[in-house]
């Protein structure tokens, strides 16, 4: 073979190894940027493409992840700035109501003193104690009497000479070897008249009805009775009661004790003696004497 041939052909032999891998394409040309771009495996036909799939899930579960984290957040944030601040306002609701309850009850009681600075001022509402032209009573005692308990209500007020007083009284007996227990409920509803109005006293007359609830039966009957207030020494009262009815059934109703008045507040205790018919009294049991104590308002 002449030399000339045999150079050209070594040349072709040798560019045919040293040329690139040629690239199969159909019905386009060979772009030479192409070769930039990234290559991914190859993967069966109609099957996807795992890699990516796990890409796009893993962004859209950092991006879920990160907005509930931050909802979450705030929620927490303004659900206890809301609850700190509804404790800051009902507290001070409640510390502006119960300091004007209590300034209230120490300013307006009955039981307030004299002027010492002033004696010859026109006396205050406060300073008249028992001789006020309208005072309201309410207050509650309970006695254990023999053979059971009582609790007493009163609900009264006075102008300067007449008043209304209302008591209710429950009485419950039981028997000491029994747990069967036996109630009644006393009631008993007066008009008042106070011949004797001063400072240091107020004497009332009271007349009116009781009443008294029994197993089938209700009681009404006519009631009298009588009840004292004196001033003792400063803000403590001596204090005396005693009503009577006398049919269709018999009660006698008798206390005494003493009250102390603090402002308008006041605490109460003594000694009580309660009578009732046998046939009326809870289980026919006998009341006598007892203690009772309790507390109320006087305005």
């Amino acid at each position: 073979m002449p030399l000339p041939k045999v150079v050209l052909g070594g040349g072709l032999v040798a560019s045919l190894f040293a040329a690139p891998p040629a690239e199969a394409r159909f019905g386009k040309r060979s772009d030479s940027h192409e070769t930039s771009k990234p290559v991914h495996k190859a993967s069966a036909i109609g099957a996807e493409d795992d890699t990516s799939k796990q890409d796009d899930e893993n962004k859209n579960r950092s991006s879920r992840t990160t907005t509930v984290s931050s909802t979450d957040d705030t929620f927490e944030f303004n659900s206890s700035a809301s609850d700190d601040a509804v404790g800051v306002i009902l507290g001070a609701l409640f510390e502006l109501m119960f300091r004007g309850m209590g300034e209230a009850i120490g300013s307006m009681g009955t039981h307030q003193g004299h002027d010492i600075d002033a004696p010859d001022a026109q006396p205050e509402r406060n300073s008249l104690r028992h001789a006020v032209p309208f005072s309201l009573r309410l207050g509650m005692l309970v006695s254990p009497i023999q053979g059971g308990m009582g609790v007493d209500f009163d609900l009264g007020f006075d102008t300067r000479r007449f008043g209304v007083d209302l008591r209710l009284a429950r009485l419950t007996g039981r028997w000491d070897t029994s747990a069967y227990r036996e109630a009644r409920t006393l009631g008993e509803l007066h008009l008042t008249y106070s011949p004797i109005v001063r400072e240091e006293l107020r004497l009332r007359m009271e007349a009116g009805v009781s009443t008294l609830d029994a197993p089938g039966r209700l009681y009404v009957a006519p009631s009298a009775g009588v009840s004292v207030e004196a001033c003792l020494l400063g803000p403590l009262d001596v204090e005396g009661r005693l009503q009577v009815t006398p049919g269709p059934y018999q009660q006698l109703d008798a206390r005494a004790g003493l009250a102390l008045h603090l402002g308008g507040f006041m605490l109460r205790g003594g000694v009580r003696y309660l009578n009732l018919d046998s046939e009326v009294a809870p289980l026919g049991m006998p009341l006598g004497f007892a203690p009772e104590f309790g507390a109320g308002f006087v305005f």
